[in-house]
């Protein structure tokens, strides 16, 4: 009885042993990292669902080449040091053969010097600083357009389509998001003509922004005003800026596109404008689907931009795993993300070569609207 017991257990185990192989030889595992706690939580928490809905509709469709992916996710936290421990856990624990996340480049850049290290790919949904993959390495790829794409449009969009020939300029000096989108907004104004009439500033975290409103209105209203802020500070700065008389038309970039309505209410709706990565009154198919898609699984219409580069960018990376083929590793897809040419996105068609990790695409300029973003224009 016991020989008995002993063999049906060394089958037992024998039996599991094949499976677990089995299970590894047909799992792709594709890693992320989002913030969805912390000050970047308004726009990685539904990059981080567009990215899962994605993912769960490439496994529900047969997967890839005949193997489904194991997705494995971990919480950066909004802090540097734990994206990149998280990185090292992703690649060396867990397996991941490519890795994804962030919507800013600071938490970009620390996770992507350890993919860097190991080889491995990394593919950004919504960090925008141009110079990443120069920064990074070859391994770094992204999904969004860059900063200077967007601003450039921000500053074209008010100079050539409001008439603005004046400008002030408000920055959040404590990240480089905002610092480059400043700079490059004040680049491409100054070009078209415009002039700068004072440039302002303040730190992530600041909550009154009373002595920047006053300093603004005592050289008299310019004809717009470009607020360079994180995503939390936005509807603060909108609420006290119009609280204290300011009625210039305001842009910024695609950082606005979380929140503007929760501190400043209707003040929100006044002038107020968005360029960003997408318009949810796009009536074309793969906007329109996504759109759909993501309000079955989730209960709510995507919250902004960045849900729809999360899932963008999943898609992107499973495009370069169906191009390997057989071949399925880290080095491979990386070549073959270089291969990528005209994929058609939510948020663009996205290209990329040996020179170039960054998609060109055009930049769309949303209003708010009576606590939504409407679409305006494409510009760029």
């Amino acid at each position: 009885m016991k020989r008995i017991v002993t063999l049906l257990l060394a089958l037992v185990l024998a039996f599991a042993m094949v499976t677990c192989a089995v299970a590894e030889e047909t799992e792709i595992v594709v890693g992320s990292i989002f913030n969805v706690t912390g000050d970047q939580s308004s726009l990685d928490a539904p990059s981080q669902q567009g990215f899962a809905l994605a993912i769960k509709q490439i496994n529900e469709n047969g997967g890839i080449n005949g193997r489904t992916i194991r997705y494995v996710t971990y919480d950066g936290q909004t802090d540097q040091t734990v994206c990149a421990n998280n990185a090292t856990k992703l690649i060396q624990n867990d397996g991941a053969l490519v890795i994804a996340g962030f919507s800013d480049s600071d938490y970009a850049n620390a996770a992507g010097a350890v993919a860097q290290a190991a080889g491995v790919p990394a593919v950004f949904t919504g960090a925008t600083t141009p110079d990443i993959p120069d920064v990074v390495g070859n391994c770094a790829f992204m999904t969004a357009f860059g900063d200077n794409v967007c601003a450039y449009a921000a500053a074209s969009f008010a100079y050539e389509q409001l008439g603005a020939t004046t400008a002030y300029v408000l920055t959040d000096n404590s990240m480089s998001y905002t610092t480059n989108l400043s700079d490059y907004f004040i680049e491409k104004f100054e070009e078209l003509g415009g002039t700068i009439v004072l440039q302002d500033y303040f730190s992530s975290g600041d909550l009154d922004f009373s002595s920047q409103a006053q300093r603004y209105l005592a050289g008299g209203e310019a004809g717009i005003m470009f607020m360079a802020t994180g995503p939390d500070d936005a509807s603060t700065v909108i609420q006290q800026f119009r609280a204290a008389g300011a009625t210039a038309p305001m842009i910024s970039g695609d950082g606005w596109d979380a929140d503007l309505w929760s501190v400043a209410g209707d003040l929100a709706n006044q002038d107020i404008y968005v360029a960003t990565h997408y318009s949810a009154e796009d009536e074309s198919e793969v906007v329109q689907s996504f759109i759909a898609a993501y309000t079955e699984e989730y209960g709510v219409a995507p919250e902004n931009a960045f849900a729809a580069l999360g899932y963008d960018c999943a898609n992107v990376i499973a495009t370069a795993i169906e191009m390997c083929g057989d071949d399925v590793t880290s080095a491979n897809i990386r070549d073959q993300l270089e291969n990528i040419e005209g994929l058609e996105c939510v948020t663009g068609t996205i290209t990329y070569s040996a020179e170039n990790h960054v998609p060109d695409k055009s930049v769309v300029i949303c209003q708010a609207v009576d606590g939504t973003l409407a679409f305006v224009a494409n510009q760029g």
